[in-house]
């Protein structure tokens, strides 16, 4: 990446950090993965912690999955539970957790975010449950505006998400959105996050790279 979009992304993180701070939300930024990764293991996953998550490949692409192995965090993995009695046991669990981790499909230069959920196990817990939610995501994500990041989840985020979960979706043979209602639809529900209720609960690390979907 070249010195003036570093610093572009630098300077547009900046801004959004304020507008989030409008909105209830505290941001924070990293230049790299690698400066990321540093940030989330000194400041917010720390030893003993209760830690879950969505699925997210910006996770996995910073390390923090990687992190959570042998990281001393009590960690609720959802993909865990098989049995229905085991999934209620598991829910029950992340609503308590410490922390949510989750990447968000767009952002705005605004301080909105937006994400499109098939069976809402990412924004359901974003909307309500655990202490904290920290939300970490690549400056490939931030758009101009609420119906902007909604086109760009449907045509840029889904399709390749759909591939990689082998959904028999429109997105996943044409590569766009065919605002379809298929068993496979993993657009269910769009949540517009404007505010957060509770001060600071939301923390959102944005991260001066392309990352993720």
């Amino acid at each position: 990446m070249s010195e003036h979009k570093a610093a572009y992304y630098k300077i547009l993180a900046e801004n959004i950090i304020e507008k989030l701070k409008l909105r209830n939300m505290e941001g924070y930024y990293a230049a790299t993965k690698e400066e990321a990764l540093k940030m989330i293991r000194e400041k917010f996953l720390t030893e003993g912690v209760s830690v879950a998550w969505g699925g997210s490949m910006t996770l996995s692409e910073v390390g923090v999955m990687d992190y959570l192995r042998d990281s001393g965090c009590i960690v609720y993995d959802r993909m865990a539970a098989k049995t229905p009695e085991e999934q209620r046991a598991m829910k029950a669990n992340i609503v308590n957790a410490d922390y949510f981790l989750m990447s968000t499909n767009a952002i705005t230069i605004d301080g909105e975010l937006v994400n499109i959920d098939g069976n809402a196990n990412r924004v359901s817990f974003l909307c309500y449950g655990p202490e904290h939610v920290l939300v970490v995501a690549g400056m490939n994500k931030v758009v101009s505006t609420v119906e902007e990041g909604v086109d760009r989840v449907r045509n840029i985020a889904s399709p390749p998400n759909a591939i990689r979960l082998n959904k028999d979706t429109p997105c996943a043979k044409n590569g766009r959105c065919g605002n379809c209602f298929s068993d496979d639809c993993i657009c269910s529900q769009i949540v517009i996050t404007r505010r957060s209720g509770q001060r600071g609960r939301i923390q959102v690390l944005l991260v001066g790279e392309e990352l993720g979907y």
